[in-house]
């Protein structure tokens, strides 16, 4: 798990910060950064370089690998500790407080601001970096993809797609984005997979996330990974969050990414309410109706 480096802000000095995105800039190129290039890199001076780097190592904002070179790289503590700054020199958050949850591709911290928000680091890669490139079409034509890449693309996928939703789909408000994080309004609702749903509401809460999903395809947009992971409800609806992987609706295989979210969804809510939800409508009629607009209920779809 990445460690919260919030309580490590106010001890770093503006140079460690040089230091920090020197190495983000070196990381463009390379995975590890020779430490040559780094007074290059940061713009400061070879002994100023050598008291940094035993600060941001000791703290674990950067590690230090020796190959055929000493060469260093950001870890995701670093990462976070540049993306919270830029944060707070715009004024967007003033303090980082509980965690609201920690992922495998994400975790997500309660900020304040001028109101109670929600930060979320993209984590993409941390775990599982071949699999992530092999799924997301950002990385795809790449030849030198890092970790730090995959996130801050996910980080930018989704800010974008939110935008572009907000607020005609149920999505959380974005406020601001920056490399691989994401602050948002935080949204009310349990997770449909910890939900306590009566069976005589399973049809109706479905029938709410795939309208969703129909104007979300109305404005260009398929979030082609919707589970029941990604998807709360509370008193007042649902809110469909996580759309990294997102694709727009004119891309090559769209249809195939919106019949995958259809049965996701048929396959969880028949599976935990089968006497209200047949497992065996047909998916593909149901992503045709979503795409074409004319989606009525799930009912309507049902032998």
């Amino acid at each position: 798990m990445v460690r919260n480096v919030a309580g490590d802000m106010a001890d770093l000095d503006p140079e460690d910060f040089y230091l920090l995105s020197g190495v983000e800039q070196g990381m463009r190129f390379s995975e590890w950064v020779r430490r040559d290039k780094l007074p290059d890199y940061a713009d400061l001076t070879a002994e100023e370089i050598d008291y940094r780097i035993d600060r941001c190592l000791d703290r674990e904002l950067i590690e230090r690998k020796t190959i055929q070179y000493e060469g260093y790289q950001l870890t995701f503590e670093g990462y976070d500790a540049l993306a919270l700054r830029t944060f707070s020199e715009r004024g967007t958050i003033d303090g980082v407080g509980s965690p609201l949850g920690l992922g495998k591709e994400g975790d997500v911290y309660e900020v304040q601001s001028f109101k109670p928000l929600a930060l979320k680091y993209h984590r993409e890669g941390y775990t599982n970096f071949r699999a992530v490139n092999r799924e997301r079409e950002y990385t795809a034509d790449r030849d030198h993809v890092s970790w730090m890449y995959t996130a801050r693309k996910a980080a930018e996928r989704e800010y974008e797609a939110m935008e572009a939703l907000y607020p005609d789909v149920a999505v959380p408000r974005p406020v601001d984005h920056n490399r691989h994080a994401i602050v948002m309004d935080k949204f009310a609702g349990v997770e449909l997979a910890r939900a306590k749903l009566e069976p005589k509401q399973a049809a109706g809460v479905l029938d709410l996330i795939y309208r969703e999903l129909v104007t979300a395809y109305e404005l260009g947009w398929i979030h082609a990974d919707v589970s029941e992971h990604n998807v709360a409800v509370s008193e007042d609806g649902v809110t469909v969050f996580d759309w990294p992987q997102a694709v727009p609706t004119d891309h090559e295989n769209a249809r195939e990414f919106l019949e995958r979210d259809v049965a996701n969804l048929l396959r969880y809510f028949g599976r935990k309410y089968p006497h209200e939800i047949d497992r065996e409508t047909d998916t593909a009629a149901i992503a045709a109706a979503i795409a074409d607009g004319s989606f009525e209920t799930v009912r309507s779809f049902e032998s």
